[in-house]
């Protein structure tokens, strides 16, 4: 019986606890023990099982899915966000809506911030993003060149900086290609003392924000100019790559596949986002299947932001 006596008292300390809501040191008071023996028996009473926490989910939320990404790739988290098309427009609204609010809660004051400038899902997030006044960033850093068609430049150098101006940071551009005619005009550009300025602040990002792209550039991507050459993307292609970050490539299996084109791309390597804290990806829709699931296995992101449309097919691909 002296178990059955022990097991009562804990279940009355952990029910004035967790119901009755009150207070360690108000339940040792009432019961005459210490707080140090109160706070072993709410400990007790999980080991016990007399409490038992349960998470309930609420709809609209997918946290299998999440769990399934997070199992299948070996990804810290991932953010799987309701959405009633399982198409490109509607997928990077909700996802952007998502990592808006994801941004907002979990910027840190100083906080250095690389984002990869020819994203519609990113400039999605930005238009979403409420001025921060709290804790407000140091730098927006673009980590890809963003010069191109003009008619188009809202979606490169005004997404860095209008991040910048809604979480207070200051804005360093990139103001050149991201993809130039030779290896030696790369050299030349990136000579320029302002561009040297803002890839000397790569090494001290701390928090990276990408997309992922298929090996066939977005209509976007396509209409600014930063592309290669119908030869050269087929050549990727043969080389296995299924998919970009910032216009470097890889395979299915996570591995990266150098090109002479590499020589030719002014921004962030894929390698250099091994050294940032945290890497936060948004991407989603049918057609970029195969590019996520390599991007996943490459070890270097943190987090991915998609749609439930987007996780099934990763979990089953």
């Amino acid at each position: 019986m002296s178990r059955l006596n022990e097991l009562r008292l804990i279940s009355r300390v952990a029910q004035m606890y967790h119901i009755e809501g009150r207070r360690q040191a108000e339940i040792a008071e009432h019961l005459r023990l210490s707080q140090a023996t109160v706070s072993r028996m709410l400990k007790r009473a999980e080991a016990e099982d007399i409490v038992r926490t349960s998470v309930i989910p609420p709809v609209g939320t997918y946290s299998e899915l999440e769990g399934g990404l997070r199992d299948k790739f070996q990804l810290p988290e991932a953010i799987v966000v309701e959405c009633t098309e399982d198409r490109d427009a509607a997928i990077m609204a909700r996802i952007g809506e998502a990592a808006a609010h994801l941004l907002e809660v979990t910027l840190s004051p100083g906080e250095i911030i690389g984002v990869s400038s020819w994203s519609q899902t990113i400039f999605k997030m930005v238009e979403n993003i409420h001025p921060q006044k709290s804790a407000q960033a140091k730098y927006v850093v673009q980590t890809l060149g963003g010069m191109g068609d003009p008619s188009v430049q809202t979606h490169a150098t005004q997404l860095t900086t209008r991040l910048a101006r809604l979480t207070g940071a200051e804005p360093k551009l990139l103001p050149v290609q991201g993809v130039t005619s030779s290896r030696e005009a790369k050299l030349l550009m990136q000579a320029d003392p302002f561009v040297r300025e803002t890839m000397d602040l790569f090494g001290s990002i701390s928090l990276a924000i990408v997309g992922i792209g298929g090996v066939e550039p977005s209509e976007l991507l396509a209409r600014s100019g930063n592309i290669f050459s119908s030869r050269e993307l087929a050549d990727l292609a043969d080389a296995g790559a299924v998919g970009d970050i910032s216009l470097r490539f890889f395979d299915k299996n996570g591995g990266l596949v150098k090109t002479p084109l590499d020589d030719r791309v002014i921004g962030l390597p894929i390698e250099d986002l091994n050294r940032v804290d945290r890497v936060i990806a948004l991407a989603g829709g049918a057609k970029k299947t195969a590019a996520i699931a390599g991007a996943l296995r490459i070890g270097v992101i943190d987090m991915l932001v998609t749609d439930k449309f987007t996780a099934e097919r990763l979990i089953n691909y």
